[in-house]
């Protein structure tokens, strides 16, 4: 059935527009017209006011399971707090998730996305296995579980299959990773190639080799053929690059390049910490950043380099759910930016009255879809019906002009309306199963954390 939207702006290809309908049906964008156009008889006309229509927004990078323990580590528990004592936190809240308990934590995430205005997520998804290291009968339990959830909800998907194969190079095993550890490459290229065949055409698959450090070199290698998306996490901690360039001679990301993994279809998630010489050969292989500031910040990583904002195709992540607000994260890239170079609107382009805030709302989701594998979205006829829907109405709104309200204001709650693949998720601001998923959650992220 056609359908037709009608708010007061529409976020096009062209920039922003007004006075403009758009029609939607079986999936996609089928054409967008003139709203004095008499709309053509048996189609329903949605008119939102106050409201700004625009693609829908891509989270690159999520550990879903990582929502149960929000909250829970902000104390200190001892002299030395970063990421590797919150690493241990993390593993111990990994392996008290049941299956059901990974499911439902991970609905409860991706129901925040999705009224967050996010309709794709690139999952990294590293449970694999029970936590004494136990296949389940399937092999692929946890993975369609994670699916399972994110499809619940009505969010695309592209689970993004880890990598595990050690602690680190020289360490011995560490047992709270036994969850996640391959018996070896071609166990893990096996397991994306079978979730690969799952027939759904909201669901993709990438590979993602966790790290250097938790990656053998010989491993590394044999995931270069690798035909899809490949992310993994570069150079987050100066002792990553201390332990890599120990045990082979280089950095994390020229160590990924040199066994094949770095292209155009390669992600580098975080990047906060480069070598010299790690964003010129990024920028040679046309490879994208994931960066994820919420938890960046969080987790005391630093920020991700001014020359790398500048110069490279970033994408946006909400990693550990330490908050999850797609608007937040857009805008830091501009904000930490500024701190970083001393100056303002360094992401601006050059004489385009409102280029700053277009670029911000559009551009890492844009990069997100190239990302994760997945065709661009834009409003106009052909494209996917990925939509949201975001209103313009609060008091901090007024008097701003639409689009550096949304980019530069906005909040998960301004969200309204979410469609998905030309299927509404969300309307008037909530998911329809919204407390029945945190009610289920709750359960057990009381047993996760107590």
């Amino acid at each position: 059935m056609r359908t037709a939207i009608e708010p007061t702006w529409v976020l096009s290809p062209e920039g922003l527009r007004s006075g403009v309908r758009v029609l939607v049906e079986d999936k996609l964008i089928v054409g967008v017209e003139r709203a004095d156009r008499h709309p053509d008889p048996g189609v329903p006309v949605r008119r939102m006011a106050h409201t700004l229509l625009m693609p829908g927004l891509v989270n690159a990078h999520s550990h879903a399971f990582q929502r149960a323990f929000r909250g829970h580590v902000q104390w200190r528990a001892g002299a030395r707090d970063d990421f590797w004592s919150w690493r241990e936190a993390m593993y111990r809240a990994a392996n008290a998730l049941t299956p059901d308990g990974i499911e439902a934590v991970s609905r409860l995430a991706f129901l925040e996305m999705v009224e967050a205005g996010i309709t794709h997520v690139g999952e990294f998804h590293y449970l694999h296995h029970q936590t004494d290291g136990t296949r389940y009968d399937d092999p692929d339990e946890l993975a369609r579980r994670v699916i399972a959830a994110a499809r619940s909800v009505g969010l695309r998907i592209t689970l993004l299959r880890v990598v595990y194969g050690r602690s680190g190079a020289g360490l011995p095993a560490n047992p709270l990773q036994q969850r996640f550890l391959d018996r070896d490459a071609d166990d893990a290229l096996a397991a994306a190639s079978r979730l690969a065949k799952l027939d759904d055409p909201l669901v993709n698959v990438g590979l993602a080799p966790h790290s250097v450090r938790a990656v053998p070199p010989a491993w590394l290698r044999a995931l270069a053929d690798f035909a899809g998306p490949v992310h993994a996490h570069v150079s987050e901690q100066e002792a990553e690059n201390a332990a890599c360039l120990a045990e082979v001679g280089l950095s994390p990301l020229q160590h990924l390049a040199n066994s094949g993994l770095v292209h155009e279809r390669f992600t580098a998630v975080h990047l906060t910490r480069p070598v010299e010489g790690d964003l010129a050969l990024a920028r040679t292989a046309r490879a994208m950043v994931c960066a994820c500031p919420t938890t960046e910040l969080d987790l005391g990583d630093g920020l991700l380099p001014l020359d790398a904002r500048l110069t490279l195709p970033i994408c946006l992540g909400s990693d550990s759910q330490a908050a999850i607000d797609p608007w937040w994260e857009a805008r830091t890239l501009e904000l930490h930016g500024r701190a970083q170079a001393r100056a303002r609107n360094v992401l601006a382009p050059m004489d385009e009255r409102h280029g700053l805030a277009r670029r911000l709302l559009t551009e890492p989701s844009a990069v997100g879809r190239r990302s994760l594998g997945v065709a661009p979205v834009a409003i106009e006829a052909g494209a996917p019906a990925d939509l949201i829907a975001i209103r313009l109405d609060a008091p901090s709104a007024a008097g701003v002009p639409p689009l550096e309200a949304a980019a530069f204001a906005a909040h998960p709650n301004w969200v309204s309306d979410v469609w998905v693949a030309g299927r509404e998720v969300v309307g008037d601001g909530r998911h329809a199963d919204r407390d029945a998923i945190a009610r289920a959650a709750l359960h057990y992220i009381t047993s996760a954390t107590a």
